[in-house]
């Protein structure tokens, strides 16, 4: 009888085991995707100042992958708002800064930024965002990749006119 006993209190204490090992529903056990980080964002961080006259100012931020023979990169683009189709189109070359090497995937979250001067319309304004589109390149090869549009509130972002500023999209008048 202790013999039973014992034996079946070792299944009552597997089975308890068990069952806290199962993820509660909805959850996984799988890490997130880094696409999904909230180290990964963009901001407009600059908007036509006194300063910095028709100029749009894109800031971004990616996490890193914890893999120190990985690459990071990002790719800055100014975007549009056309009122004749309701919709966000590039800019075009003056608006994309290509590809720029950011660091090593070792680090935890880096960040970049680009600012691009636009052509001031004769009336009425541009309203403009940014789309960022991150890579994370292992010998050359693209092993992730991610992008995102500007926010707004992503604090205190350097090279922001005014200090702390960010927008999700800008208008040059």
């Amino acid at each position: 009888m202790v013999a039973r006993r014992a034996t079946s209190l070792s299944a009552a204490a597997l089975t308890a085991v068990a069952v806290a090992a199962v993820p509660a529903a909805g959850q996984s056990d799988k890490p997130r995707p880094i696409s999904e980080s909230p180290l990964l964002w963009a901001t407009v961080n600059v908007c036509d100042t006194a300063d910095r006259p028709d100029t749009i100012g894109i800031r971004a931020s990616m996490p890193g992958s914890g893999i120190s023979a990985e690459r990071m990169f990002m790719r800055f683009q100014v975007q549009f708002f056309s009122r004749t189709d309701n919709r966000w189109h590039n800019v075009g070359r003056g608006g994309d800064s290509g590809f720029l090497a950011v660091g090593s995937g070792r680090y935890l979250q880096r960040q970049s930024g680009r600012n691009f001067v636009i052509q001031a319309p004769t009336a009425g304004g541009y309203r403009l965002r940014g789309a960022v589109t991150f890579e994370w390149r292992q010998d050359g090869e693209v092993v992730r990749r991610a992008r995102t549009r500007t926010t707004s509130g992503h604090g205190n972002t350097r090279g922001a006119d005014p200090k702390g500023y960010s927008r999700a999209s800008c208008i040059i008048r």
